[in-house]
């Protein structure tokens, strides 16, 4: 299956269930087991395995294969292998703790990520360009506070 269309049905299975925080991180330079990692956030153990459900049916609609799930028992951190890609489902906390974004890069790929306007409606937040390299993020970071002791 071709790379961006598995990409884009692993965002539409994410978006489907409304997921948060979709980041998608090339990784071609990293390993040769996988070219993107996807991480989103869900809000509950409810919550992250429909979205992993999502992910699975759009990619198996899509042509594509799931290789393996795992982490659906407990729901935390959800793991979908879907081949070329890898896609993370956790709740907030876990995210943070294990701050994926860090291993994996902290330069996302663009890709085209819908935002639900109040009247139902989609609207495209960055255009998909896997090869831009300054391209800025499709998701917006938040600043961390750090504190000093004197």
């Amino acid at each position: 299956m071709e790379l961006q269309k598995l990409q884009r049905a692993i965002i539409d299975g994410l978006e489907d269930v409304k997921a948060q925080d979709i980041k998608v991180f090339n990784t071609t330079h990293l390993t040769s087991l996988f070219d993107r990692v996807v991480v989103a956030s869900g809000t509950s153990n409810r919550q992250t395995k429909a979205l992993a459900n999502s992910v699975r049916e759009k990619v198996k609609e899509a042509g594509g294969d799931i290789i393996s799930t795992e982490g659906e028992e407990i729901g935390e951190w959800v793991l979908v292998d879907c081949g070329d890609a890898v896609v993370h489902i956790l709740q907030p906390a876990l995210r943070q703790y294990y701050n994926l974004e860090e291993v994996w890069g902290d330069k996302p790929v663009r890709v085209k990520l819908q935002k639900s306007n109040m009247f139902g409606g989609a609207s495209v937040t960055a255009d998909e360009d896997e090869d831009e390299e300054d391209a800025a993020p499709a998701v917006k970071r938040v600043a961390r506070k750090t504190t000093r002791k004197h």
